[in-house]
């Protein structure tokens, strides 16, 4: 798609020869005259590179007005401010509020076309940048077998495609905003936005603001993740945490579907897909009175729970050789040799779920150990597991042998049974023995079968 360029000048002859210029060199255009022709313009599409007179029509410096207006909607579009009444003052006012550049009537034309290619190169760069980090996000996969992450990836193939609001449970760091990119992914909303609203890192005083937006005093605007979100999806991230008074109002704008910026009294009409995700028990959060019960009937047409990291023990090992696959070849390193069977990963209750498992896998990687020793060492002193393979050993010492036994083979079985997220035919294909066996044998040291 061709680079277009927002021209906003109230001189026709100066607005005229920049457009000539432009066009030119191979770049697409839209003009502006004045204040409100501009307003309208960026309004309706925010260019790729703008350039605005500081004095226009409305004020001495609602050209500056403009540059704001444009900062808060997209903080990396380049603006080249241009004026005919030039000062230190004013100069550095433009570059403060985040011009790329300014220039002073008249000015070179050959100087404006090297500050527009130099600003058409700058934002491509931070949209190639933003790009990749996407899609280094959109690359990672959801991995597992465990039941629990097959349902997983069943319910995104049938839910993506219709635009009803969904509600993701799960504890931190379980994957739940990967769940809600895979399903923008998918969805009919891929070429939207996808818009991230936390709501436990918010100050308690900003959540509408945050939401909603601003219509400032001096006529500019700050946009809040509703409108940001529009034709995309908005995630909104630990929903419990968004106070009482502010859910009320995010449940009005569910049933009118329109909202009022702040200080503002137009109705904006909202396009946007909601998800939601909760680490907290939200049905209690409801019982114990901090959510409101028909905000969540609103909100969970669909509901998708994952499970915590240590209830899917089967997925460790897949995760293990996934990150170590992944990361390996994000850091450009020689392939980890991480040994997906390790007692110590298996039998560790993960609090951070896969993010812990992740950072672990990074933290490998970066410290780059070259015999499997380190390796180990590395995650000890990581997961501060209590040492596996020697405890047993100690406790066994004080009892008799067929005691010593029962315990190790009690503690051998479960630790298969849960790597196969208790598949008796697999566990019994690893370890050596028949089915019905193997049956006998849990049945025999009181060891319960996992459905």
């Amino acid at each position: 798609m061709s680079t277009e360029i927002l021209i906003i000048d109230d001189n026709a002859d100066i607005r005229n020869i920049i457009n000539d210029l432009i066009i030119e060199v191979g770049y697409k255009t839209r003009l502006a005259a004045n204040y409100n022709q501009a307003l309208n313009e960026i309004d309706k599409k925010l260019p790729d590179v703008a350039i605005i007179d500081i004095k226009l029509d409305k004020g001495d410096n609602d050209g500056l007005e403009l540059l704001s207006h444009i900062k808060k909607k997209d903080k990396n579009i380049p603006v080249i401010t241009i004026t005919g009444h030039a000062n230190v003052e004013m100069a550095i006012k433009a570059l403060k509020a985040g011009a790329f550049e300014f220039i002073e009537k008249p000015f070179n034309q050959e100087r404006l076309l090297n500050f527009v290619k130099r600003a058409v190169e700058n934002i491509n760069l931070k949209n190639k940048n933003k790009e990749f980090e996407n899609k280094l996000f959109y690359s990672y996969e959801l991995v597992g077998d465990s039941e629990n992450i097959k349902d997983i990836k069943d319910q995104i193939n049938k839910i993506s495609i219709s635009e009803s609001r969904i509600f993701i449970n799960g504890p931190t760091g379980s994957g739940k905003e990967l769940i809600a990119r895979k399903i923008h992914k998918q969805s009919k909303r891929q070429k939207g936005p996808f818009i991230i609203l936390n709501g436990a890192l918010l100050d308690i005083e900003k959540y509408e603001l945050e939401l909603f937006g601003e219509e400032k005093d001096n006529g500019s605007i700050s946009y809040g993740a509703l409108e940001k979100a529009t034709s995309g999806i908005l995630l909104i991230d630990e929903i419990s945490e968004i106070p009482l008074e502010t859910q009320s109002k995010i449940l009005r704008v569910l049933i009118d579907q329109k909202f009022k910026r702040i200080n503002g009294n137009h109705d904006i009409k909202v396009d946007v897909r909601i998800i939601c995700s909760s680490s907290k028990d939200i049905k209690n959060e409801i019982e114990i009175g901090n959510f409101r019960e028909d905000l969540y009937h609103r909100l969970n047409v669909f509901e998708i729970n994952i499970e915590p990291l240590k209830k899917r023990v089967s997925d460790i090992p897949l995760l293990i050789e996934y990150f170590s696959k992944k990361i390996s070849s994000i850091y450009n390193l020689k392939q980890l040799n991480i040994n997906i069977n390790d007692n110590y990963l298996l039998n560790y209750e993960w609090p951070g779920n896969v993010r812990e498992l992740r950072n672990l896998i990074e933290r490998i990687a970066i410290l780059s150990p070259d015999n499997s020793d380190k390796i180990s060492n590395i995650i000890k002193e990581s997961l501060k597991t209590p040492d596996i393979k020697d405890e047993p050993l100690k406790n066994s010492l004080s009892v008799p042998l067929k005691e010593a036994r029962e315990n190790f083979e009690k503690e051998y079985l479960t630790t298969q049974l849960k790597k196969f997220n208790g598949n008796i035919s697999k566990t019994a294909d690893f370890i050596g023995m028949e089915r019905s066996a193997l049956h006998r044998k849990l049945k025999g040291l009181g060891i319960k079968e996992l459905n």
